[in-house]
């Protein structure tokens, strides 16, 4: 976001224009949208004669700002043709190549989408062979705010959370999970999140999406969640500092508690390493039962059996007027806002919140037949 300058500086310094000179023609308008420019009189600037197009002061002015910040030069604009164009415009078709011509403003690719989906259908059918309930308390339009547990040395919890309310909800709503620096910044797999749907984590993205009333998945465990030992399996970890539970008061959108379970055993980390790992810029290497000793491979998920539970929404209006009038005795209107930057009513939410999805995953580890063989037989 460009930083605007105050009232003080435009007052006493006129040489500022900010990232475009609003005086110039493009700043309001395209170059070639301009009157007196059209196909027949801009032609190739590369053979116009300099007397033929003479630039003002404002666009000279504009013209070297360009040249001090490397931007695309005021010519390059308009002219109709560049050099060796078949090669660019084939450059361009490789480049694209297996790509959507249109993105969204966080970089989901429709195409992309559709081209990985026989891989989520093959894991949430016969891999994983999910099982999810509770998918009518998933609105079928409006924002609402999907918070789950979070497991797994790699991100399969939130693919199939994704596809199964893409898969399975009447409506096929997308879901737009928040996806954690460690796993957005990794070469191979971070590209391949965020042209699915994934958005780096970051409350400004968070409530982006959720004012365009979409459907936004977090994992308030984070890195803490992805990085448990087999032996604290299924214990939640802490909810950070309730940033999941300031979005909600502050867009009003309901939360959906989320448990996953299986994701534990299609991935048991049996310990990690971080001494090597932070040089190469990850919080650590995990030790499995495959990986590191089949290499790659390892990092494949067992077939373990899935349930996914959705709960039903959680309006915070009314959590946070419950909390206002404890506080002041007596109940009236609330302001959002404020409650987002109360620290006791977010930290008791977050714990509510935190101790429901714990009671929901030891209510779905008491379907299993046995702790550990039923968790691969189903």
């Amino acid at each position: 976001m460009t930083d605007e300058p105050d009232d003080d500086a435009i007052e006493t310094d006129d040489e500022w224009y900010g990232d475009a000179d609003p005086r110039v023609p493009d700043a309001a308008t395209s170059w070639l949208e301009r009157p007196g420019f059209d196909d027949s009189t801009v032609g190739d600037l590369g053979g116009m004669p300099p007397s033929d197009y003479r630039m003002g002061e404002a666009e000279l002015r504009e013209l070297e700002r360009r040249v001090e910040q490397q931007s695309t030069p005021v010519w390059v604009d308009i002219r109709k043709h560049l050099p060796l164009e078949a090669v660019w415009r084939r450059w361009r078709q490789l480049a694209m190549w297996g790509r959507s011509d249109v993105v969204d403003d966080f970089g989901r690719d429709p195409r992309a989408t559709a081209r990985w989906e026989w891989l989520f259908e093959f894991l949430y059918s016969r891999w994983f062979r999910v099982q999810a309930t509770g998918l009518e308390n998933i609105p079928s339009q409006g924002r609402a705010l999907l918070v789950a547990n979070h497991a797994g040395t790699l991100p399969y919890d939130s693919a199939m959370v994704m596809h199964a309310v893409r898969r399975d909800h009447p409506a096929r709503r997308d879901v737009r999970p928040l996806v954690e620096d460690t796993v957005f910044h990794l070469p191979f797999l971070g590209p391949i999140m965020n042209r699915i749907g994934g958005v780096r984590a970051d409350p400004a993205n968070a409530e982006r999406l959720l004012e365009k009333d979409e459907l936004v998945a977090v994992f308030p465990e984070g890195e803490k969640g992805m990085g448990k030992l087999w032996k604290d399996r299924y214990r939640l970890q802490r909810f950070g500092r309730g940033g999941f539970v300031k979005l909600a008061l502050r867009t009003g959108a309901p939360i959906i508690p989320v448990a996953v379970v299986g994701a534990e055993e299609a991935a048991p980390m049996l310990g990690k390493v971080t001494w090597f790992a932070k040089n190469i810029g990850i919080p650590w290497i995990p030790v499995t039962p495959t990986f590191p000793w089949l290499g790659p491979a390892g990092l494949l998920p067992l077939p373990s059996k899935w349930f996914v539970q959705f709960g039903t929404p959680i309006d915070l209006r009314s959590a946070a007027l419950r909390g206002a009038a404890a506080r002041s005795g007596a109940a009236g209107p609330i302001d959002l806002g404020a409650a987002a930057e109360d620290r006791l009513l977010v930290n008791r939410i977050a714990d509510q919140i935190r101790n429901q999805i714990q009671q929901m995953i030891e209510g779905l580890l008491g379907k299993r037949r046995s702790p550990v063989l039923s968790a691969f037989l189903g």
